[in-house]
């Protein structure tokens, strides 16, 4: 730990002293570089999903939980997740020949969530724009964002902050932008940036390099060896694609054949996003983009194929089975020998906390604590009540508490449950504090009561609880796909589980009430066409 620490420390300095990275404001800028007069771009991070149909506000503590910087302090985070600022970073030190400065400007993420708080997404906002302000001359302003981000009474927040950037600076300047592959396109999303970058896996692996391109496209336009042209193909389409895992079928094809157009030097990017289905906004809806070097018509071209590509595959079938929390324990008990191998893992997909969810469902527990006690089960509830109820009482002791249906009432119910008080203390998920968390055990079941949403993406979440992996039958896992990768180890056999919740995975069970109609699956449509922002030579110098 000390030697990581350690190599971090010199690895943010090497990079602050390398001179491609000034803080914002700096008034000690040097106007030549050995290849030319220098370039400023600013770099802008703010992320957050939003569930708009969880009653659970993101508030600024959700913030200041994961990731909360301002200007240089942004790097040391950034390098040592390997997240898009540290690819665009990267990117610029390969690509801009010594002749362009970051300037930082702010990094914010959260998990995901209920909508963000209004003053919250005004606060960041001035922030930023007072911190642009501040930076002096600009040639260029990255912004990574999520793209699926959603704010208390503002219809695409991010839109609105593009928006915000281009009044100020106006049409001159390039604006690039990074998104999450489930990122929602816009019309001001669309007509605002410069070019458009998405992730390319799911589970989300490509963080770095996302921002990596993203650098790359945005120090060769500073530079003047290209010009970017992008297309956006916005469809009709909510949800298809199968199990949308870029290495399964069918999204598998469409993203190889992705990254074959790709190999082309006059295509800089292309991206298709397969948009978070619990927004509910009116422009909601699968997206393709493609930016080239100067070249609309091939835009247009790759843009269409891939909406083309996913349209072709909007009806295929998963052949998982969705079974319900007593049929998975049922499932789990008879799955005998891949409990001896290792674990079995049940996906609540009515509760993934990686979309937005509460992260308080209790049917699961139910079912495991009622009908699978002889099963030894690692189940979480967020309920920071008991968790404080709980904080001072002597480990051992024997305690009853009621979880569950405190924060979304519509669809969890509260459960009693008894058991031994056998773990207290902080969480970790991956590298980050999952915050304070009580285990209690009855014969065979244990149930985990966290303060904040328990988001089980990593084995870490469980093993710093005391809880052996290979020991259990059955892990709850709260998201939709990093878990089936990261529990390989582990995990011998996934069921998902369906209840009643806040992430029904059944789009028309969704009480949409903003998007736009007629959009598949929930009506014939006979064609994914519904718009298209053709964006070229913006900001051409």
């Amino acid at each position: 730990m000390i030697r990581k620490a350690a190599g971090l420390i010199f690895l943010v300095i090497a990079v602050l002293l390398s001179g491609c990275i000034q803080p914002a404001g700096s008034s000690e800028k040097a106007l030549e570089s050995p290849g030319g007069p220098l370039k400023y771009v600013a770099v802008v991070d703010l992320e957050q999903e939003t569930n708009a149909f969880s009653p659970v506000k993101t508030t600024l503590k959700d913030f200041q939980a994961r990731d909360l910087h301002y200007g240089a302090d942004m790097i040391a985070p950034s390098l040592e997740q390997r997240d898009q600022v540290a690819g665009f970073l990267k990117a610029i030190e390969d690509y801009g020949k010594g002749s362009i400065i970051v300037v930082p400007i702010m990094e914010a993420k959260a998990a995901s969530g209920g909508p963000i708080e209004k003053d919250v997404y005004n606060g960041f906002k001035n922030e930023i724009m007072t911190r642009l302000r501040n930076a002096g001359r600009l040639d260029g302003i990255y912004l990574s964002l999520h793209g699926s981000m959603g704010v208390e009474g503002l219809i695409d927040p991010e839109g609105d902050l593009l928006q915000a950037v281009r009044d100020q600076f106006g049409d001159q300047i390039p604006v690039g932008t990074s998104y999450d592959q489930h990122a929602n396109m816009t019309e001001k999303k669309a007509t605002l940036a410069t070019f458009i970058v998405g992730y390319k896996t799911n589970p989300h692996r490509d963080f770095f390099n996302t921002g990596y391109t993203s650098g790359k496209i945005m120090a060769r336009t500073l530079l003047g060896e290209i010009h970017p042209t992008m297309v956006v193909d916005k469809l009709r389409l909510l949800r298809g694609g199968g199990t949308m895992m870029d290495f399964l079928p069918p999204m598998d094809s469409i993203f190889s054949r992705m990254r074959e157009m790709e190999k082309s030097p006059s295509v800089l990017c292309v991206s298709n996003f397969l948009v978070h289905p619990f927004l509910d906004e009116p422009e909601l809806g699968w997206s393709t983009v493609a930016v080239t070097d100067n070249d609309l018509e091939l835009a247009n071209r790759l843009a269409d194929e891939i909406a083309d590509l996913d349209w072709s595959v909007r009806g295929y079938k998963v052949t998982q089975k969705i079974l319900s929390p007593s049929e998975a324990v049922k499932a789990a008990r008879d799955s005998w020998l891949e409990r001896l191998l290792g674990t079995t893992m049940f996906c609540d997909l009515s509760d993934t906390v990686g979309t937005g969810s509460p992260g308080e469902n209790t049917w699961i527990l139910k079912a495991l604590a009622e009908e699978g006690p002889d099963l030894i089960s690692y189940v979480s509830v967020r309920d920071a009540e008991v968790v404080q109820q709980l904080w001072n009482t002597p480990l051992d002791q024997e305690v009853t508490v009621t979880v569950g249906g405190k924060l979304e009432k519509v669809y969890n119910r509260p459960y009693t449950f008894t058991g031994q008080l056998i773990f207290r203390g902080e969480g970790r998920d991956g590298t980050k504090s999952s915050g304070r968390a009580v285990v209690i055990r009855n014969r065979g079941t244990h149930l985990i009561v966290t303060e904040e949403a328990p988001n089980t993406y990593f084995p870490s979440f469980f093993t710093s609880l005391g809880l052996d992996l290979m020991k259990a039958d059955v892990v709850v896992a709260k998201n939709l796909f990093p878990f089936r990768i990261r529990f390989l180890q582990y995990n011998r056999k996934t069921f998902n589980v369906v209840s009643a919740g806040t992430t029904n995975i059944d789009v028309f069970q969704i009480d949409y009430k903003n998007i736009t109609r007629p959009i598949y699956p929930l009506d014939e449509v006979e064609s994914w066409q519904w718009k298209k922002w053709e964006n070229p030579l913006q900001n051409k110098q």
